[in-house]
């Protein structure tokens, strides 16, 4: 499966956002793939687009979002398709239980800015 995307070329800057397609591969052990309904753009998506904070490689700017899991990887227990998600920001992940279950009453679109 392809999605639609837009990109930052290495650098960052305006002129290096170029829209795109990227393959989603199967979600791996641990993993989850989320098909996106909502996104937030933040400080951070800004800083990476105009190149404050411009990137090393390739990047898809997006540090918040929401959405519905589609699939779910081996040893996967805490999330089944159809649930509705929301994303974090961590850099440098350490496992452990979610602090934040779900967003059963709102919107999509507005927890998409919760993070």
């Amino acid at each position: 499966m392809s999605s639609k995307a837009i990109f930052v070329q290495p650098g960052g800057g305006y002129e290096k956002v170029v829209v795109g397609s990227s393959e989603v591969r199967a979600a791996a052990r641990g993993e989850i793939t989320v098909r996106l309904h909502a996104n937030s753009l933040n400080y951070h998506d800004f800083a990476v687009v105009s190149g404050v904070w411009g990137p090393a490689e390739k990047r898809i700017p997006m540090a918040d979002g929401a959405g519905e899991v589609i699939a779910v990887g081996p040893d996967v227990t805490e999330f089944k398709v159809g649930d509705s998600v929301v994303s974090t920001f961590f850099p440098e992940w350490i496992n452990g239980a979610p602090l934040v279950e779900g967003c059963n009453g709102l919107s999509l679109h507005h927890v998409s800015s919760i993070t």
